[in-house]
Order: C-alpha cells, then structure tokens, then sequence
C-alpha cells in the first residue's frame, strides 16, 4: 500500500492522525507528518482515515486490491 496526501489541499482537520495516529501525525497546527508505505497491519485504520478526510486529500494505492482478496479468500 502506498499513500500519498495532497498537502496543497489538506486543511489540517486531523481526521486522519485521529484514526490512524501509527501513520499519520499533525506537527503544530496545520502541518500533516505522514508514512508513504505504512504495515499492512494499518489497512483498516487508513481506510478510515482515507474515508474520513473532509477535503479528499488522501489517495492510497493498493488498498481495495489488498482488502478484495482478503474478501476472497474469506469466502473460501
């Protein structure tokens, strides 16, 4: 999985270091620190916090990849 965060359009709302503080971080008040490749471990968590972002500045690739064949193989 890897995660990019637009910083021009990131207001600082901190959703993301809120539901994934393992991967995201706030320095100072409007200043987004974040893990580009982050463990699989915190896929669920950057789901959310991808999900979460009033403007839409986080994109993370690989995520529904690595959660479809999660679905799948649970099906089995």
């Amino acid at each position: 999985m890897r995660l990019v965060v637009d910083l021009n359009k990131c207001q600082g709302y901190a959703q993301c270091a809120f539901l994934a503080p393992d991967v995201f971080a706030m320095h100072g008040e409007e200043s987004l620190l974040y893990d580009p490749r982050p463990e699989d471990e915190q896929r669920e968590r950057v789901a959310r916090a991808v999900a979460a972002c009033p403007v839409q500045a986080i994109t993370a690739d690989g995520l529904d990849r690595a959660g479809a064949s999660q679905e799948a193989s649970d099906v089995r």
